[in-house]
C-alpha cells in the first residue's frame, strides 16, 4: 500500500488484518445487563483498552511499519503524537528492529510519554500545539532520515484501525449502529468505510467532546474547519480531521455528535463501576453520547468503540473539576 493512495478500501482493510492479526491482540467484545437496562438498547464493547499498547493505535501502526520496504525502513520512523499513537509506532518499530522518534507536547500525560518510552521510542518534546509539533517532526525527519507515519492521515493507519469494525462485525453481525470517537479521524474513517462495505445499512456515528468539535463542525461546513483551541481532558480528540481522513467520513460517516466534558467523567466512571474495566476520557466518549440521548439507541444493537485504557491513575478526572 503507499501513503500517495487516496481512497480507502475494504481490500485496503482486509489485507491490513491479515498483515496485522499476529501481531496484536484481537480484543473482547464486551457486554453489560446493568448498561443494556439504562439506555434501553442492547450494547457490544468493542474493548481497544485491552489492546496491545493500551489504545487501537496499535492496529494502525502496525500495519504502517510493516506495510514499509527494507529502503524505506532502514533510517527508522518518526511521527507526532499525544501518546497513543507514539507508543504504539515505537512497539511496531521495536517488532521490526528499526528506531522510532516520537515528537510529543510538553504536557502529554506522563504515563503516555512513558509508554512510549518503555517501547523504545525516542521521545523529543515541543510546545503543545499542532504547529510546534509538525514543525519539529520536519527538523527530527530532516535529521534522521526516518520515514513519516502520521498519526491519522495515512492510508496505511486509518487501514489498520479499519479493522477494529472488522473483529466487531464478525462477532455481532447485526448492528444497527456504531459510535466512535473521533479526533484526527483515522479510526472513525477507516471504521466507516469497513462497516459500510459489510453492511450498508449500519448507522456510523461520531462522537467527540463539546470543547473540541472540529469534526462536526467540518461535517456540517463541508470542509475541514480546524481545531484551533480545544478545551477537552479527551487529549486523543484534541487533533483537527486529516483531509484523507475527512474524505472518507464525508462518503461513509452518518453524523457527528459532541458531548459535555461532565458526561465524558461520567460515563468514564459508570464503565469502570459498572463493567470493572479501565478506559480514558477519550473512550468514555462513545458511551457519553448515549448517556446524553445523541444517539437513537432505543431497542437497538450498538457498537461502541472503547477505543483506549492509558490514564494517569493519579490524575483521575473524578478527582478533580471538569475542564
Amino acid at each position: 500500500m503507499s501513503a500517495t493512495e487516496s481512497v480507502l478500501t475494504l481490500e485496503l482493510v482486509l489485507q491490513a488484518h491479515q498483515r496485522i492479526r499476529d501481531r496484536i491482540n484481537r480484543t473482547p467484545v464486551m457486554t453489560s445487563h446493568t448498561l443494556d437496562e439504562l439506555a434501553g438498547a442492547s450494547l457490544f464493547f468493542k474493548c481497544e483498552n485491552f489492546q496491545k499498547g493500551g489504545a487501537f493505535k496499535a492496529r494502525g501502526a502496525t500495519n504502517a511499519v510493516f506495510s514499509l520496504s527494507p529502503a524505506q525502513a532502514r533510517n527508522g520512523v518518526a511521527t507526532h503524537s499525544s501518546g497513543n499513537h507514539g507508543a504504539a509506532l515505537a512497539r511496531a518499530a521495536r517488532l521490526r528492529e528499526i528506531p522510532a522518534f516520537v515528537v510529543m507536547p510538553a504536557n502529554a500525560a506522563r504515563v503516555k510519554r512513558e509508554s512510549v518510552e518503555r517501547y523504545g521510542g525516542r521521545v523529543v518534546p515541543c510546545e503543545p500545539t499542532l504547529q510546534a509539533r509538525e514543525q519539529t517532526l520536519e527538523r527530527v525527519i530532516a535529521d534522521t532520515g526516518a520515514c513519516l507515519i502520521h498519526p491519522y492521515n495515512d492510508l496505511r493507519v486509518m487501514a489498520g484501525q479499519g479493522t477494529t469494525a472488522i473483529e466487531l462485525i464478525e462477532t455481532v453481525p447485526d448492528l444497527d449502529v456504531i459510535v466512535c470517537p473521533v479526533g484526527g479521524g483515522g479510526l472513525l474513517s477507516g471504521v466507516a468505510v469497513a462497516a459500510k462495505a459489510r453492511n450498508p445499512a449500519i448507522r456510523v456515528v461520531g462522537a467527540e467532546p463539546a470543547g473540541a468539535d472540529d469534526a462536526a463542525r467540518s461535517l456540517k461546513a463541508g470542509r475541514i474547519v480546524p481545531s484551533i483551541d480545544p478545551r477537552t481532558m479527551a487529549d486523543g480528540l484534541r487533533t483537527s480531521l486529516g483531509e484523507k481522513t475527512f474524505a472518507e467520513i464525508q462518503r461513509h460517516v452518518d453524523d457527528i455528535v459532541t458531548v459535555s466534558e461532565q458526561s465524558i467523567v461520567d460515563a468514564m466512571r459508570r464503565i469502570w463501576e459498572v463493567m470493572k474495566i479501565v478506559i480514558e476520557p477519550s473512550s468514555a466518549v462513545a458511551y457519553a453520547a448515549l448517556a446524553e440521548a445523541k444517539v437513537d439507541a432505543a431497542g437497538k444493537k450498538l457498537g461502541l468503540i472503547l477505543t483506549g485504557g492509558n490514564i494517569d491513575l493519579d490524575h483521575l478526572p473524578w478527582n478533580r473539576r471538569a475542564v
